[in-house]
């Protein structure tokens, strides 16, 4: 046998033992079920040379999904578990601390003294309005022709560290710096209303002083009021708005003079 002869011989060759053994099966009536799994066997092995990944040569199962769509496995989660997660998350604002609603119900116990006070809400160091009636405080005074954004702020500073002293000595439970500066600084919305009056018309006189004493005995009543409910303080809201009143008359004192 030649050399060609050998090639073409083995180039044919596993063609050829593929035909002999299908027309073995079915010429000479073996065994069907036999013949059907070699037939399977044989479509299911991939061609020499090809790349088949790991997973499809361990798992026998095949592949039931579609192009390019995953199979759904139970053990990972699903788009709709991710919805739901991100539905549950609270908002923004509520994350940083800035709840409208509570800042609402806050700046209306201090327009109404006469309102009783929530205890659980006003205990909250929310400093949000405080940052806002400051800034309005000095802007309304620097619209009267004064520049006071120091002082206001200054004084804010040290009244908290005080009254935060005083209301540790007489309470119980005690109080945080943060409840002292958002109730302070809440009980200074009227305070802002008395310095735009100052923007119209002057203070120094007669008319500005009874204003001013008004506005004084409302901060401090606010303030009083909110600290007594908060610290559980009945009977002593009177020694509370004392230093309140002194606190707020330094202010009354930058928007009049």
């Amino acid at each position: 046998m030649s050399d060609f002869e050998q090639f073409h011989f083995d180039f044919y060759q596993s063609n050829y033992t593929i035909d002999d053994q299908e027309e073995g099966c079915n010429s000479y009536g073996s065994d069907k079920n036999l013949c059907e799994s070699r037939k399977s066997q044989t479509e299911k092995q991939p061609p020499a040379g090809a790349f088949v990944p790991s997973d499809m040569l361990l798992s026998p199962q095949s592949y039931t999904g579609q192009i390019l769509q995953p199979t759904y496995s139970p053990e990972t989660p699903s788009q709709l578990d991710y919805a739901d997660g991100f539905d549950e998350e609270p908002p923004l604002l509520e994350e940083l601390g800035i709840n409208f609603e509570h800042i609402w119900q806050k700046t209306l116990t201090v327009l109404n003294p006469m309102k009783p006070a929530d205890g659980s809400i006003m205990n909250e160091t929310d400093l949000t309005g405080p940052m806002v009636f400051c800034l309005a405080l000095g802007a309304t005074l620097l619209m009267a022709g004064k520049v006071h954004f120091g002082y206001v702020y200054g004084m804010s500073a040290i009244g908290c560290l005080a009254m935060h002293a005083l209301l540790n000595l007489m309470s119980v439970s005690g109080v945080s710096h943060g409840c002292v500066a958002s109730v302070l600084g809440y009980c200074l919305l009227p305070m802002v209303i008395l310095s735009s009056s100052a923007v119209v018309f002057s203070l120094q006189g007669i008319p500005g002083t009874v204003l001013a004493l008004f506005i004084i005995g409302w901060c401090s009543l606010s303030a009083s009021k909110i600290f007594t409910s908060a610290l559980a303080m009945e009977g002593q809201q009177l020694l509370i708005a004392y230093p309140c009143a002194l606190l707020y008359g330094l202010f009354a004192l930058l928007t009049v003079f």
